[in-house]
Formats: structure tokens, sequence, C-alpha cells
């Protein structure tokens, strides 16, 4: 008896080992990646432009420049998509939440670092898409390669997988907290402890390999806003209200490009590349909105931005991202989200002090406007007020990012019933709804 306990014990001695080793494989790998990711980007820049981001550089451009450089970035990158069109395996998050909760969708490493490289390339010539795309989804990709390396079952590698997402998330924004949450609110849906401690593990050794060389501290800033009185909670729950209809909006607008730029019309590597030149038409006329929005998110919060400018800086995002992202330019659309809500909560605050309302500093309603547009995107309020305060580190702003990204969810949910990643599992025939008993899925 006691021969045959020591032979169970020690294979699951051996298959805890692996796992815990696989935990800290898929944390380096992601951050690995991550900082090689951002640090080529900003590297080709200025080599090539003598700028320190993608919007100094486009300002400097010549205007031809400000069209022609997107636009040969979308054709390079659509000719590395059309290379592994064929190639089984999905990529985006909602990949990410299929393997994990059901583990049956491949992601092939190989594929991922070959779609990696062309967001790369979207992102490294202006296109108005995130970087956070390709950070999360390889970070799902490290966790399936580890898992089938280190011969681990099916239930440990999809927790290895959500394990490597929440490291890219934490790696992408430096929130260790809200990448943590990405998991629970987005990427299971559910609070499943044997997921969620390896998430935490993965997340603080992403997230300190990452400070060690990207540096430390709120990637915005830190920022103090004060909220005048309790009163003003009523202005932040309205702005909670004014940012769902705003993002739902924008979400719409992105269905209604990816309608208009996708099918048999216009194929590979060239619906790419014309994305990029509709981009960088918009670019010519306001370089802001190249990137993924970074450079501009930082002058709204500190107000530096007047009025008019942000209404056109919003207009043109939405129109720039839509060109980028609907016509098949890899990358994600979180960080031009944050762009999105953050006009939408200065030009909120602005309004409001124009009729004599007597409220705090544009640049909190920026921040919470950030907040309360992620919630209505991906219906997930937690992750999104957790993570516009670790992005300001404020505490004094607690309240009103809890009040607005609830009621942001709330409004959302009834204009749309998917979030930003269901409605392409829906898509895809499989319905994901979340109860009380649970996440229930169908197809």
């Amino acid at each position: 008896m006691a021969g045959a306990g020591g032979d169970v014990a020690g294979p699951r001695w051996i298959e805890r080992s692996r796992f815990s080793f696989g935990v800290l494989a898929v944390a380096v790998i992601a951050a690995a990646f991550a900082v090689g990711f951002r640090l080529s980007l900003s590297f080709t820049l200025r080599e090539l432009s003598g700028a320190g981001d993608v919007v100094s550089a486009m300002r400097a451009a010549p205007l031809w420049a400000r069209v022609t450089v997107p636009a040969l970035g979308g054709l390079l990158g659509g000719a590395i998509s059309l290379l592994v069109a064929r190639r089984r395996g999905g990529q985006g998050v909602s990949n990410v939440m299929e393997a994990v909760a059901l583990g049956r969708v491949d992601l092939p490493m190989r594929v991922t670092l070959a779609r990696s490289a062309a967001s790369w390339l979207a992102i490294v010539s202006g296109g108005s898409i995130g970087r956070e795309g390709p950070l999360i989804q390889f970070g799902g990709a490290a966790g399936k390669f580890v898992g089938d390396r280190f011969g681990l079952s099916v239930d440990r590698t999809r927790i290895l997988i959500a394990a490597g997402t929440a490291a890219g998330f934490a790696a992408a924004y430096n929130t260790p907290f809200a990448a943590v949450l990405f998991v629970i609110e987005v990427v299971t849906g559910v609070v499943v402890l044997d997921a969620i401690l390896p998430a935490l593990v993965a997340t603080a050794i992403a997230s300190a390999l990452t400070r060690e060389i990207a540096g430390e501290g709120p990637i915005y800033g830190q920022r103090v806003f004060e909220l005048g009185s309790p009163l003003e909670l009523l202005a932040f729950a309205g702005l909670g209200l004014v940012a769902a209809f705003g993002t739902q909006g924008f979400m719409r607008l992105l269905s209604f490009g990816e309608s208009l730029l996708s099918g048999e019309r216009l194929s590979l590597p060239w619906r790419p590349a014309l994305g990029g030149a509709l981009a960088g038409a918009v670019i010519v006329f306001l370089p802001e909105v190249a990137g993924n929005g970074y450079e501009p998110l930082n002058s709204l919060l500190d107000a530096r931005f007047t009025v008019p400018f942000v209404a056109l800086l919003l207009v043109g995002k939405c129109l720039a991202t839509t060109a980028s992202v609907s016509s098949g330019n890899p990358g994600g659309v979180f960080t031009p989200t944050l762009l999105v809500g953050g006009a939408i909560g200065f030009l909120y605050a602005s309004a409001l002090a124009s009729l004599g309302v007597a409220i705090g500093p544009p640049g909190g309603y920026a921040l919470v406007g950030m907040a309360a547009a992620i919630a209505a995107s991906t219906h997930a309020p937690l992750l999104a007020s957790v993570m516009a305060f670790e992005l300001s580190g404020d505490y004094a702003i607690a309240l009103p990012l809890i009040l607005a990204t609830a009621l942001a969810t709330i409004v959302s949910r009834k204009l749309r019933r998917d979030s930003i990643y269901t409605a392409e599992l829906r898509e895809r025939g499989l319905g994901w709804e979340m109860t009380m008993e649970g996440r229930r899925t169908s197809e």
C-alpha cells in the first residue's frame, strides 16, 4: 500500500513542479517579449525619424509620408498575415477566452509571432491601434507553448494560458491588479482560484521584470485629482451615462467599418494597405491620432488641449482606428478606447463648466471617462476602475471611478448584449453568458 501511494505521489509531485516552473517560464517569456516589443518600436522610430514617439514622428513627416508610410506598413503587415491566413489557430482576446474556457482553441506560437510582427509593422508605421493586443495575445500563446513543452494536462495548460494573458496585460500597462481582473472579468468570467493564483504570481513576476527595464510608476504619470464635494458624484454619474453612449457609438463604427472593408471585395494584403492609407489621410490633418493614443492622453489628463481640438481629436481617433482595425491590421483597440473615453470626459467637463457648474479639474473627468469607456466596451467595471486607479495612482478618484464604470456597464449592456470580446465569440456561434450560477456557454 505504501509503495502504491508513493507511486501516485511521485507523478503528482512532478506534475506540480512542472506546473510551477511553467508559471515562472510564462511570466518571464511574456515580460521579455513585451519589453522587446516596446524597445524595438522606440529604437526604430528614433533611428528612422529621430523622434521618440510615433506622434512626434508624424508631426515632423511631410504630408505625403503621413499617408504612404501607414499604407506601406499595412501592406507589409497584410503580406505577413496572408502567409499565415490558412494556418490553424485563432488570434485575439476572444480566442484566448475560448481556449481558457473550453480548452479547444489552438494558439500556435509561430502564427502568433507572425501576426505580432504584422502588428508591429502597423504600429511603427503610424497605424491607429494599440500595442497591448499582441502583448496580451502572445502571453496567452506562451502559456499554451509552455504547457505543451512541459507535458502538462489540458486543464493546467488552460491555467497557464490565463496566467500568460495576465502577464502580457501587466507588461503592457504596468497595472498588475487590473491584469488579474482582466483574467477574472473578461477571460475566465468566473473566480477560479486554480486560475487566479497562478495569474497573480505570473503578473507579479512580469510586472517586476518590466518595471526593472521600462521604469516604475503609473505609465501616465502620477497625478492628484480632487472631488470638490459629494454632490460632484452626480456629475461623474452623468459622465458614466454619456461615456456609455459614446463608446457604443465607437463600437458600432468599428462594426460598420468591418462590414464595409471585409469580404472578398479587397483581399490581403491590399485591404490592410487601404486601411493604413485611410488612417494616414486622417493623420495628414491630425498627427495626434497616430499610434495607440498614449501621447495625447497625457496631454488630456494635464488639460493642455483646447475644447475644439479635443472634439476634433475624438472624431479623428474614431475614424483612424476604424480604418486601421476594420481593414485587418492586427492590434488592440483597448488603448484607443482609453483615448476616446478620455476625450469624452474632457468635453463633458468643459460643457458643465460652460454652464456654470462647479466641478473639479477636467483632467479628473478625462481619467474617469477613460475608465467608463473601458467598462462600456468590455462590460468589466472592476477592471476599468482598478486600471484607471493604477494608471493615475490617485485614491481620491476611487468613488467617481466606481460609480461611473458601474453605470457605464449597466447602460452599455442595455444598448448591446455583448461586450467587444463576447461579440466576436457570438459571431463564431459561441454564446457567452454570465449568471449567478457562473459562466454559461452555448453553441
